[in-house]
């Protein structure tokens, strides 16, 4: 009996131990990363179907706008070619999925800045319908964007720091993952914030 006793508590032990050292959590901190990143695309998603009802709307009362309104169809292709599956992304393709979403968030900044030139435009009901869910998305890509970030931040840790680390090099073999955005050049940094409500700002 005593045997078993001891037995069943070098067991715990054994396993308390392996869990502190990141056998448990280098995999699940993986997996909130994947999840995040799958929410972020899915709101980014959201965005991409919206924008083509708002440019068809603003079309109908500036036209004369064709470039910015040809920057943002252009800019939402390009952002919509690139797919992610958050499992199996790597460093590269979240980059370059990165940098698309980037440049779309700018072509919209310009966008919602002549907007401000018509009054008709902005009286619109469409116009204002669609405003109101393109704010709330993008409302919540920050909201996405940032819990990104955090996972990432969390998982770098468990992967690179003492005890964790090592547990790492020995079972898991995970790089660091390059934070979102960090290697952006620094125009998509300073991109526009989208808001419907007061125009364009910074």
């Amino acid at each position: 009996m005593k045997k078993f006793i001891v037995t069943v508590l070098i067991a715990f032990s054994a396993a308390a131990t392996l869990s502190g050292c990141g056998v448990q959590s280098i995999p699940t901190q993986k997996n909130s990363v994947d999840a995040a990143l799958a929410e972020l695309t899915n709101q980014y998603k959201r965005r991409n179907d919206l924008i083509p009802n708002l440019v068809n709307v603003v079309k109908g009362y500036a036209k004369q706008e064709a470039t910015v309104l040809t920057q943002v169809t252009e800019a939402r292709a390009k952002a919509t070619s690139i797919t992610l599956d958050p499992s199996k992304a790597t460093p590269e393709q979240v980059s370059a999925y990165a940098n698309a979403q980037g440049q779309l968030s700018q072509a919209l900044g310009k966008l919602l800045s002549i907007t401000e030139n018509y009054p008709d435009l902005k009286s619109n009901e469409n116009f204002r319908d669609l405003s109101a869910q393109m704010e709330g998305t993008e409302n919540r890509i920050t909201v996405a964007r940032q819990r990104y970030i955090q996972e990432i931040q969390s998982f770098n840790n468990l992967v690179t720091v003492f005890p964790t680390s090592l547990t790492n090099s020995l079972m898991f073999h995970y790089s660091p993952m390059p934070q979102w955005g960090a290697d952006q050049p620094a125009n998509l940094q300073d991109a526009p914030k989208v808001d419907f409500g007061g125009g364009e700002t910074k």
